[in-house]
């Protein structure tokens, strides 16, 4: 039966084993299904109180590292650190859950453009609209519509350059699927969105990462990473970054396009945040090396679940050539109201809101968190905290308090000693619970 060695790190003994037992099973040590010591067998074997491992077992629990079952033990659950951000979270301490784990738009209580649209469309009787898969007019609207909006990214885009498609995940997943065999390495930043590492990780795809710096991406890094790995295709997002926040200027950007078109490396930009933000995307500076993936979710309505897959109609062929998979998961309804905000201007007015209630987030952030920042240069809807003291440590103590964070680990490729958290300013309902949040980390992080 596996047996921890716990670091003497001076964190609590019960957060050691948590740590040692995160580290087993990312090392393949600890198997999905395999069942862990008793508590008081382990307590025992360790030297440690039994009430130890108990609060060690219930924290591994509440990271979904394990589960336990009455009479049988407790088990190592199937998935990934990642993954654990896309589950639903449960609180059982007293008090309402801040949460500042969720990349998610501000929602405005006192909006009602969705109410109204919903009522618009059933004053005219369209209920139609979910009678039927999306017809010709329809997918070549969205099309149109697509290419509208992402004039405001400075692209002057044709309908043949777009392909709308069920949001960014559902775009990367298709793209990894088209570009890359399984098996095969992929380059991503060093720290990386979540659901980048589990696109990689479902498609059997070994990621290779590359060091950042406060723009991103290190020309010279990916240079070094991408001939040491053979990697032909790189997963990037250069403008607010996800998780620092990191933005390219445009040196920066020029010299990461110069490395793509000498090793012949295809990009797939990830741009859900660029609207958020006054810099340019990458892809207009890669040519036939480009690809470039936006959506609404971040910056309109997260729930319209609408995207679209950007580039030239030769890579757009290898993607879909039966111009099928990319839009069988867009809901017609969906697609309907998106355009129709497209083409009055709510959704502008509403990435505006957006833009101005990040901004005010931000330099609440700025100001309660003050020197733990990093790129605390321009508004970002997510910031990157030091965590001196370690960052599991740091979200465990939040947590304690009633407020989720997201530790380096979770967006680490392979083993990092990076101790910082993540911070997603949109997530709380209210700025008034975003300020409680962050008063909680600044207590936790001055070791309050």
């Amino acid at each position: 039966m596996w047996m921890p060695q716990l670091a003497d790190d001076g964190q609590p003994r019960y957060l050691a084993l948590v740590d040692a037992i995160a580290s087993a099973i990312e090392a393949g040590t600890l198997k999905v299904g395999e069942r862990l010591p008793p508590q008081r067998r382990l307590a025992w074997k360790l030297g440690l109180n039994p009430s130890t491992t108990q609060q060690a077992y219930r924290e591994a629990a509440a990271r979904h590292l394990v589960a336990g079952e009455v009479g049988r033990g407790t088990y190592v659950l199937a998935g990934s650190r990642e993954a654990t951000l896309f589950r639903l979270k449960q609180h059982d301490s007293q008090g309402a859950l801040i949460d500042l784990s969720t990349n998610v738009p501000v929602a405005d209580p006192a909006n009602q453009d969705l109410q109204t649209s919903l009522q618009t469309l059933l004053a005219q009787g369209q209920t139609q609209l979910l009678d039927h898969y999306l017809g010709p007019q329809q997918l070549l609207l969205g099309r149109l519509q697509g290419a509208r909006w992402l004039s405001n990214r400075g692209l002057a885009l044709s309908a043949e350059q777009l392909l709308p498609c069920g949001g960014a995940q559902q775009a990367l997943t298709l793209l990894l699927q088209s570009f890359c065999q399984a098996g095969e390495p992929v380059l991503l930043e060093a720290l990386t969105a979540p659901g980048i590492k589990a696109a990689c990780r479902q498609l059997r795809l070994p990621v290779h990462g590359v060091a950042l710096d406060a723009q991103g991406l290190l020309p010279q890094e990916l240079d070094r990473v991408a001939r040491a790995s053979g990697a032909r295709v790189l997963v990037t997002t250069p403008a607010l970054h996800n998780p620092t926040g990191a933005c390219m200027g445009n040196a920066r950007r020029q010299a990461i396009a110069e490395v793509v078109r000498r090793l012949g490396l295809l990009v797939i930009e990830d741009d859900v945040y660029g609207a958020l933000s006054d810099h340019a995307p990458l892809y207009p500076l890669l040519g036939e090396h480009g690809i470039l993936i936006s959506s609404l979710s971040k910056t309109v309505a997260a729930g319209l679940r609408l995207g679209w897959i950007v580039a030239s109609p030769e890579l757009l062929e290898q993607v879909d050539p039966h111009a099928g998979a990319s839009h069988w998961p867009v809901s017609p309804l969906n697609l309907h109201i998106a355009c129709q905000w497209i083409e009055d201007g709510t959704a502008a007015r509403r990435l505006a809101w957006q833009r101005r209630e990040v901004a005010v987030r931000w330099r609440l952030a700025r100001q309660l968190l003050g020197e733990t920042l990093h790129n605390a240069s321009e508004p970002s809807p997510h910031v990157w905290v030091a965590a001196s003291r370690g960052a599991d440590r740091v979200v465990a103590q939040c947590r304690a308090q009633g407020v989720e964070v997201v530790p380096a680990s979770v967006f680490a490729i392979g083993a990092s000693e990076v101790q910082a958290v993540r911070i997603s300013l949109s997530a709380a309902t209210s700025r008034a619970g975003l300020k409680r949040g962050l008063e909680v980390v600044r207590q936790v992080l001055a070791g309050g």
